[in-house]
C-alpha cells in the first residue's frame, strides 16, 4: 500500500511546481510589459535623442558652468 506521507509529498511537489511555473509566466508577462513601453516610447519620439547622451551633454554643460563659477572667486577672467 502507498504510504500516505509519500502521497502528501508528492502532492506538496506537485503544488510548487505549479506555483513556481504560475510565477515563471508572471515574471515573463511583466518583462515583456516593460519591453513594449520601452519600444513605445523610443518609437513615440525617433528624434529625440538616447536619454543617456542627453544626460552627457548636461553632466558636460554643468562642469564648464562650475568651471566658470570656479574661475570667477578665484579672481581669474576667462
Amino acid at each position: 500500500m502507498v504510504d500516505p506521507l509519500l502521497v502528501i509529498a508528492a502532492a506538496a511537489l506537485v503544488g510548487l511546481v505549479i506555483v513556481v511555473a504560475a510565477l515563471l509566466r508572471a515574471w515573463q508577462g511583466w518583462l515583456a510589459l516593460k519591453e513594449r513601453e520601452l519600444e513605445r516610447r523610443n518609437a513615440s519620439d525617433p528624434d529625440k535623442g538616447a536619454p543617456l547622451g542627453a544626460a552627457r551633454i548636461e553632466i558636460s554643460d554643468l562642469k564648464e558652468r562650475i568651471r566658470k563659477l570656479e574661475a570667477i572667486a578665484s579672481g581669474v577672467d576667462l
